[in-house]
């Protein structure tokens, strides 16, 4: 019988699973350039991250000389067909993230995904990198609709409904995955390397891990 204390692991997406920054930076910088502004480093993109694309592009645009009030969603489409496109050109998993995830596979554990991306480009993202397969169900900014992202509880109590049930805890690097987390009443593993907007440890989360070598025997401790 097995005695590992979780039945499923919730993962953040980008900059919790995969480093997704430098794809997420190029996009950006696409949209930045058909309006004639500067590009962005992937440094000031990265605390972008978080709350979606548009989000993201908001955030770009606030930084490079405003947010032209009749451009935006032009603006917004063209860097999704950009991403789409060039998807995970630089994007990898952050190291050690295999062997976690099958430690976690031969324990009997589900893994599972839910991000602020859309749904859509979440899935295109994880098959390109091998690890759609891995994921019992995969949950987008979009899947559930308007108002059911992040930091909403939403889609964590629909990871475990979809996930059969069982003692959950999630793993993310921003304030949105522990606000979420703690929403659904299951506890929360910020990670040191993410898209972090403060320092790891103002972001309140239960846990923090620097390496995925960290995670599967910390959960073994809860």
């Amino acid at each position: 019988m097995n005695d590992f204390p979780f039945a499923i692991v919730g993962f953040d997406l980008d900059g919790t699973l995969v480093d997704t920054a430098g794809d997420l930076t190029a996009a950006v910088n696409h949209a930045l350039s058909l309006i004639g502004r500067a590009p962005l480093t992937e440094a000031e993109v990265r605390p972008m991250i978080g709350l979606g694309g548009k989000h993201m592009l908001e955030q770009g645009l606030a930084a490079t000389g405003g947010i032209p009030t009749d451009d935006v969603e032009r603006l917004y489409s063209e860097l999704l067909r950009y991403y789409e496109a060039h998807i995970a050109i630089g994007s990898r998993p952050f190291p050690g993230l295999h062997k976690a995830l099958d430690r976690l596979d031969a324990l009997g554990v589900r893994t599972a995904v839910v991000t602020n991306k859309a749904e859509r480009l979440a899935r295109k993202l994880l098959g390109e990198l091998d690890l759609a397969d891995r994921m019992a169900t995969i949950i987008g900014g979009d899947t559930l609709g308007a108002g059911n992202r992040k930091p909403s509880p939403a889609p964590v109590l629909a990871m475990i409904e979809r996930c059969g049930r069982g003692r959950t805890v999630f793993v993310g690097d921003s304030i949105y995955d522990v606000r979420a987390a703690r929403a659904a009443n299951v506890p929360c593993i910020a990670v040191r390397f993410g898209f972090l907007d403060r320092p790891v440890e103002e972001l309140g989360a239960d846990h923090v891990i620097g390496d995925y070598s960290e995670l599967v025997p910390l959960l073994e401790r809860l």
